[in-house]
């Protein structure tokens, strides 16, 4: 019998095949065919297979479905090292590029642009050159000197070693090596010491010993440099004229404030130097660096006409004269009446140059050339000489002196003190200094004639003495006088002057009718010994030789039998004359008295002009008592320093009265 068949139908895969065509779970295929086909696809197959539509899918299943961000695709090794790789290309690329430039493309620029940021360019002031007298004695000079600077950075790290051993190490430890060289107090030395500051002073114009103790200690960060200290050998010897330096820190040995110090300041600077040199970050200069100089050249020497000892003489004599006379200042100028040197200005109580702020402001200068007052009768020369020129008078012309005398415009004018009526000649006028004698004189010229003599004679314009601050004088042209000052000018009121002008007029006396400038400067010596005179005005003839002649008779016998007896020095001929005048207060009102006398010595042979000026003496207001006998003491030394061998001659003189 047989079997019974089982039905037909597919035969049963084998298990291979089976592994092989096992279907997927429903899940997983449908994931797989969403990689593979679109969505329209899908849902077409599923639908055609009768399978049931996809479930929908989570969240966490369409986040993974999404193309991951760079950052996660970085994330993987193989392409993170390519974007590093290519970054390194990226910045070795600029890098290389930037090498280019600076090696090869602007190479030379930029390094001129970095040498000029390391360059630093300093001045280099030439010394200053000396100030000496007509024989060559120093009156004012330079030496040189140190300042003490810190660069405290580098002072920071500074460190002695010995065997190892740090002995001293900073600032603390500088500052107690460096406060007794340099006399500072440690403490305070030591504030200068700490900090970052690349350049600080610590102390200025030391001395060479000083800078050699110091550079032995071999202290880093301790640096200094050269300058100069001006020094006044002679301390208050002629210091109006010298002047003084600026007190400042800054310009202290370089700016002259005052004399000869301010007026030839280029002479005497001559012309800065420049030094040029590499420096490091810290400040410090750079040994093997570039480096370069131009010189200084030194000033001139200004030699002056001033002489010492004339000069200290007069000094002290006018103090003493402050004493006796209780006078609040005075001046004296002595001059050689040939050349206009001025052997001596001398102004009481004169300033130090060494400490020019122990001296009040007001009094620094030199009163001499910038202080103005009435002459008073010193004057009458001026109105006589031209008298005498323009031939209107001579010397024994006649006139009648009352003490009183009105003018024909109703102006009163009156001598110095009551007397009858004198019969005197043009010199008995002069002798005697009758103010109404002189108006009788004067009033026969006119008053443009007598401006233009005593314009002649220096007034009213500076001297070019060789000082700043010189004074013109006043002298207000003859159209500006009214009805009472065209007669005061005839004998020396309503016009001021200086003592120097003062010595001027009576300087064209002495050299027989021609002004010479007055000078305090004889000339210039260069550094290479080559002198070169001060460039003075010309000489120029103010009246003839005769009319100065006659004047000088006039003269001495004002110091023989006139005014002046007390200017009289034994062996010699003087001539003079005295004034006395008012000056003005602080209010303007004329209640300060200014007497004066103004000599030639001697009278037969000129060789000087003394000034002398005493500015409100209590003593006496007669000039004859106070400044005739200052200038004789004055003027006996000068001619015995100058060795003038006493005078056997005489002057032409002339009779003094009529009758």
């Amino acid at each position: 019998m047989t079997p019974p068949q089982p039905p037909q139908g597919p035969r049963p895969p084998s298990p291979q095949r089976a592994r092989s065509s096992r279907q997927p779970r429903p899940g997983a295929t449908a994931s797989a065919d969403a990689r593979r086909k679109p969505a329209t696809t899908r849902a077409t197959t599923a639908s055609r297979a009768g399978a049931a539509p996809p479930r929908a899918r989570s969240s966490a299943q369409r986040a993974q479905a999404r193309p991951r961000p760079l950052a996660a695709r970085l994330g993987q090794p193989g392409r993170r090292q390519a974007f590093l790789a290519v970054a390194a290309l990226l910045i070795l690329g600029v890098f290389v590029a930037r090498l280019i430039d600076v090696q090869l493309v602007n190479a030379a620029p930029l390094a001129q642009e970095a040498l000029a940021q390391r360059l630093v360019t300093t001045q280099v002031t030439p010394t200053r050159a000396d100030i000496v007298d007509r024989n060559g004695t120093v009156l004012a000079t330079s030496v040189e000197r140190y300042n003490v600077k810190v660069n405290q950075v580098t002072l920071a790290q500074w460190q002695r070693k010995e065997q190892g051993k740090v002995l001293a190490q900073g600032p603390l430890d500088a500052a107690q090596i460096l406060a007794p060289i340099l006399g500072r107090n440690e403490a305070d030395l030591a504030a200068d010491l700490v900090g970052d500051k690349t350049f600080q002073y610590l102390a200025k114009n030391i001395t060479a010993e000083q800078l050699a103790l110091i550079r032995a200690e071999r202290i880093s960060g301790i640096d200094w440099e050269s300058t100069s200290q001006r020094l006044y050998p002679n301390g208050d010897i002629a210091g109006n004229v010298i002047g003084f330096m600026a007190e400042d820190g800054q310009n202290i040995g370089r700016v002259g404030m005052a004399g000869v110090e301010k007026m030839y300041q280029d002479e005497l600077t001559g012309t800065a130097g420049s030094q040029t040199y590499e420096r490091s970050r810290y400040g410090t200069i750079i040994p093997t660096g570039m480096r370069s100089e131009t010189p200084a050249v030194s000033g001139s020497t200004v030699m002056l006409t001033i002489d010492r000892d004339i000069q200290y003489f007069t000094e002290q004599t006018l103090a003493r004269a402050l004493a006796d006379t209780g006078a609040r200042a005075a001046t004296a100028v002595v001059m050689d009446s040939q050349t206009g040197e001025i052997l001596a200005l001398v102004d009481s109580g004169s300033v130090d140059p060494n400490d020019p702020g122990a001296t009040p402001a007001n009094q620094r200068g030199s009163r001499a050339v910038s202080y103005v007052f009435e002459p008073g009768s010193t004057a009458k020369t001026i109105t006589i000489s031209a008298a005498l020129e323009e031939g209107v008078v001579t010397p024994t012309s006649q006139f009648v002196a009352p003490y009183q005398y009105t003018t024909e415009n109703n102006q009163t004018f009156k001598d110095s003190h009551p007397h009858p009526d004198q019969k005197l000649t043009v010199a008995g006028v002069l002798v005697t200094s009758s103010n109404t004698g002189t108006i009788q004189i004067g009033q026969q010229l006119s008053d443009e004639t007598r401006y233009n003599y005593m314009r002649a004679f220096g007034l009213g314009e500076p001297t070019n003495v060789g000082l700043p601050y010189e004074s013109d004088g006043i002298l207000r042209p003859s159209k500006d006088w009214d009805g009472r000052t065209k007669y005061a000018t005839m004998f020396g009121q309503g016009v001021a002057v200086t003592a120097v002008q003062t010595a001027q007029v009576y300087g064209v006396i002495a050299n027989k009718g021609m002004r010479v400038s007055p000078t305090v400067v004889k000339g210039f010596e260069n550094a290479d010994g080559t002198f070169t005179a001060r460039d003075n005005a010309e000489p120029v003839r103010v009246i003839s030789e005769g009319t100065a002649q006659a004047l000088m008779g006039m003269l001495v016998e004002v110091t023989e039998n006139g005014t002046a007896p007390k200017a009289a020095i034994d062996g010699y001929l003087v001539a003079g004359k005295t004034g006395t005048a008012q000056a003005p207060d602080e209010t303007g009102a004329l209640t300060k008295t200014v007497t004066s006398f103004v000599g030639i010595a001697p009278a037969d042979d000129p060789r000087i002009v003394v000034s002398i000026v005493l500015y409100e003496p209590t003593s006496s207001i007669w000039a004859g008592d106070t400044a005739a006998p200052v200038f004789r003491d004055v003027a006996t030394f000068a001619l015995q320093t100058l060795r003038v061998a006493p005078t056997k001659g005489d002057v032409t003189r002339f009779p003094t009265t009529w009758e």
